[in-house]
Parts: C-alpha cells; structure tokens; sequence
C-alpha cells in the first residue's frame, strides 16, 4: 500500500510548517517590533510631561530612583524603558498606574531644549543686575570715602542685596528651582551683616539663632514639594478619570 504521506513528512496537501524565526504573512516580528518603539514613544511622552509638572530636575528624579540623570535623559528621548519596578516606582510617585504610563496620551514630541540664546540672555541680564548692585554700592562707599567717612557697611549690604535680586529672578525665570539654597545663604548673609554693624558688642549669640533658622528654612522646602507633588498626583488621577473625582 502506497504511504498517504508526502516527501516532506506532512498530510498531503497541507504546506509544511515554518521554520523557526521566519517572518510570515503579517510581519509578526517587525510588528512586535513597531509595538516596542510605540511604548518608547508613549512613555517618554508620559515621563517628560509628569515631571516637568511636578517641577522637578532630571537629576532629582533619577535620585528618587537610584538612577543617574543620563538614564532618565534616555527614558525621555525613546531610547529606552525602564524595568517594572522602575515603571511601579514612577506610577507611585506622579500617582499615576503603569498602564497610564505606557499609554498613549498625546502626541510625543523631542523633549524641549532652551533656546541658547534666550539662555544667554538671561545670564547676560542676571550678571548686568549683579554689577548694578555692585556699582551702586561701590560709588556710595567712594563718595562717603571722599567725604572724609569710610562706610564699610555699605559693600557688606551689597552682598544681600546682591542675594535678593538672585532670588527675584530665578522665581521668575526657573520657577523658584533651587531658591532654597539662595535664601539659606541669605540668611547667614543678614546674620553676618547684623553681627558686623554691632560687632562692638560681640553679639556671637546671633549665630546660634541662625541654626533653627537655616533648619527652619530646608523643612518648610521639603514640605513645599511634597505638597506639589500631592497636588500634581491629585491632578494626574483627575486627568486620568476624565474629571471624576476618585
């Protein structure tokens, strides 16, 4: 009796099967493939835009995370995308689950960049308010000098002044970033200035109240981000449920 089997060993009239690893009808591979570039796509979007929301650098995030800066600089370029622990960690912090993270929420674009020449402008006018400062109090002190009175109080006043101009423009053009630094400076700065003015009566007892004031100072900071970023989450959960509170 004949065999009912065909040369290849299959049913006769039936293809055999393909090989392993071959990209059939459908391009299955280079779909899964395009489905990967997707979520790169999504999450990068997702991540840049809750974190310039909640006003935090790179660096501060990746520091939540144990991760360095450059990784989330590649996150937020599509060039990677975190492992799930990574990806349940950011949910926690934006307040936001994974799959919001990995879904499509808006069109991806490159993360912006400063315009150079903004950013120098910016510098060019920040050193031009500091110089101003300076010479202002510099001609004061040489006119009081020509006079025949040397006032040092009026350079020492210069470097407050000096701290407070810092502090007006970078609320205005970093959105406060880092003025927790400018007023700690600030503080010692003004505690410095008095203890000079009344150095005669060796007023060291200043320098004591400085320290529950600089203390003072990093906790109502701390407490300023933690309640930017409940009021971020909080409008993340509402963005998600279309406006539903949840």
């Amino acid at each position: 009796m004949a065999s009912d089997k065909s040369p290849g060993g299959g049913s006769p009239g039936r293809a055999p099967p393909p090989e392993r690893g071959e990209n059939t009808g459908g391009s299955p591979l280079r779909k899964r493939g395009d489905r990967v570039d997707d979520l790169k796509l999504y999450f990068a979007s997702n991540l840049s835009r809750l974190r310039n929301q909640a006003g935090m650098k790179q660096s501060e995030l990746g520091e939540m995370l144990n991760y360095s800066d450059k990784s989330v600089s590649k996150w937020e370029r599509a060039e990677s995308i975190p492992d799930a622990y990574v990806l349940k960690e950011l949910g926690r912090i934006f307040g936001v689950s994974v799959d919001y993270l990995l879904s499509d929420h808006s069109k991806w674009e490159p993360e912006p960049q400063e315009d150079p020449e903004k950013r120098m402008w910016k510098n060019d006018a920040i050193m031009a308010a500091v110089m101003g400062v300076w010479a202002m109090a510099i001609t004061l002190f040489v006119i009081f000098w020509l006079a025949g009175t040397i006032l040092w109080f009026i350079p020492a006043c210069a470097v407050p002044l000096t701290l407070v101009v810092l502090l007006v423009l970078n609320s205005l053009w970093n959105h406060g970033k880092n003025n927790v630094y400018i007023v700690a400076v600030l503080l010692a700065v003004v505690v410095a200035c008095i203890y000079l003015f009344l150095h005669k009566f060796n007023p060291w007892q200043l320098f004591i109240i400085l320290i529950p004031a600089e203390a003072l100072v990093f906790f109502i900071s701390r407490i300023a981000v933690k309640l930017r970023k409940n009021s971020h989450s909080t409008h993340s959960r509402t963005e998600k449920t279309g406006g539903r509170t949840v």
